[in-house]
């Protein structure tokens, strides 16, 4: 097993025996089987819409805490084998014993599509597609099997970076035609009495179905994690049985599942390996598999969870719950519709200086001791500053409220992941109102990244031209020393060092 993809990489190194997320070696090996035959398919196949499909799920399958079920994978990769032929089969084992750099930039085009894939996925369920984004795939997995120099390779980093951002446009659009812009959203954490059903995860169509489904059944329906954004979206705010949000960030599921009388849909990526305690009430569907787990086919019969939510019965009293600081409210809803709205104030706070700086802080949560930074940064923010956030690192700071700037929130929650379109929209708007660079502009990203999806935001960003990125809380283990340079020359990532020596040095400029 070499497995180096996600920033809990044991030793910082590559994990060998069980990876740290949990995936066994045989999970690995599978895997390893998986993309080695996808590169095949884009080498050897025709350009369909049924190989692209393949594609796009066999990667995101292979991406951090979505597929642990070995039978399932097997099934997977019969399937990817059955659809060409090749006498020359590659081997992805190949790519880690290439020269340092070569196997440095090969790895971050790699494991920058399998978050690709996961943002062209979720667009797909909602029939939104590109053409310029599914024949990257091929052309990227090419690349990962051919011969080529580190400025051919350089190129396709970015190039990664450049697909990605018309991913996250498409998965936007596809949201946002569908269930409506979000709006402004306040979201309680407490748990009412009676019957309920826990849904985590990114797919947004998953939860419409799950909506629907329990709709006059009785069965209140709570967010977690990523799914937390739903509360924004006005197609969902129509099911008054959209209660509210159960819980913090994936990296507490394993915690925060013990003992509940409910059950929990997995929809996506972030999930935890299952403890005992609570598998007999964990479902997953879409691409999500894991052992001894029941599974929700492509029916979306959610009939079993809703069943198992009244044998449950839920809580026989209402429960207060808190945020991670103590608060029992989240706001979440602050999307590029609602904040463009805002810019010309916005713009305008900028150049009497009433707004000193805006600060991005987003990323993933994980469970490395050094994920406090981020807590510790946002604290210490000045409140004469606005902070943005999206993914679920803000699960750190998210129930902390401060005063608001002329009516200006100082923290605003743009939403999941992929939302960081709306970041990237709002900054260049702003850009536009003073007539000035993104570079130019008093804004800092602070990132923190666990997993793919976070790569390929990454690598958007630095296409972009946006230098000064602070990330953390480790460097990625797949970036060599001279790629890291290069990466520091050029961009001027810096890895995070200490909350008040990180905020003086963007503060003083």
């Amino acid at each position: 097993m070499f497995c180096y993809q996600c920033e809990q990489t044991k030793c910082n190194k590559y994990c060998q025996d069980t990876g740290v997320c949990g995936k066994t070696e045989t999970t690995a090996e599978i895997q390893d089987k998986i993309i080695s035959s996808l590169v095949d398919l884009a080498n050897c196949a025709e350009r369909d819409e049924k190989n692209t499909l393949l594609i796009i799920n066999g990667l995101f399958v292979t991406l951090t805490n979505v597929n642990f079920d070995d039978l399932s994978l097997l099934r997977y990769l019969d399937i990817i084998k059955n659809s060409y032929y090749t006498d020359n089969p590659f081997d992805i084992k190949s790519l880690w014993n290439e020269n340092d750099d070569i196997r440095s930039l090969k790895s971050i085009i790699l494991f920058g599509i399998k978050g690709l894939s996961a943002f062209a996925y979720h667009a797909g369920k909602l029939n939104h597609k590109s053409e310029v984004v599914d024949s990257f795939f091929y052309e990227a997995l090419q690349a990962i099997s051919k011969k080529m120099s580190l400025n051919e390779l350089s190129a396709l980093v970015l190039k990664t970076g450049e697909v990605n951002l018309k991913a996250l446009e498409l998965l936007d659009r596809a949201n946002t035609a569908t269930y409506g812009h979000p709006i402004p959203t306040f979201v309680s954490t407490d748990i009412e009495a009676g019957p309920f059903i826990i849904i985590s995860g990114h797919d947004l169509r998953d939860m419409a179905l799950l909506l629907e489904q329990t709709k006059d059944k009785g069965v209140n329906i709570y967010t977690h994690g990523e799914m937390f954004p739903c509360h924004a979206y006005p197609e969902f705010k129509k099911y008054k049985h959209l209660k509210g949000n159960f819980g913090t960030s994936w990296r507490n599921q394993q915690k925060e599942f013990e003992n509940i009388p409910a059950p929990v849909l997995f929809t996506s990526n972030c999930m935890m390996p299952v403890l005992e305690s609570y598998a007999d009430r964990t479902f997953t569907t879409s691409l999500v598999s894991f052992p001894n787990v029941r599974y929700i086919d492509n029916k979306k019969d959610f009939s079993p969870i809703i069943d198992k939510a009244i044998e449950l019965g839920g809580y026989s009293t209402s429960q207060h719950r808190t945020g991670l600081n103590g608060g029992s409210t989240f706001a979440v809803g602050y999307g590029h519709n609602t904040v463009i709205l805002m810019a010309d104030k916005i713009a305008g706070l900028l150049k009497k200086s009433k707004i000193k700086h805006i600060f991005i802080v987003g990323g993933c949560d994980g469970a490395n001791v050094g994920r406090n930074y981020y807590t510790e940064f946002v604290k210490k923010i000045p409140d004469n500053s606005l902070i943005l956030t999206y993914a679920c690192g803000k699960y750190r700071f998210n129930d902390i409220f401060t005063e608001k700037i002329e009516d200006i929130p100082h923290i605003m929650d743009m939403g999941q992941c992929n939302d960081i379109f709306s970041v990237i929209k709002i900054v260049r708007e702003l850009a536009k109102k003073l007539d000035c660079s993104i570079a130019n502009l008093p804004v800092s990203f602070v990132i923190s990244w666990y997993e793919q999806k976070s790569i390929s935001i990454l690598l958007t960003l630095l296409y972009l031209g946006i230098q000064n990125i602070r990330l953390g809380p480790g460097m990625p283990a797949f970036v060599s020393p001279n790629i890291m340079r290069m990466l520091i020359n050029k961009f001027k990532i810096k890895p995070i060092s200490t909350p008040d020596e990180d905020l003086n040095s963007i503060l003083k400029g």
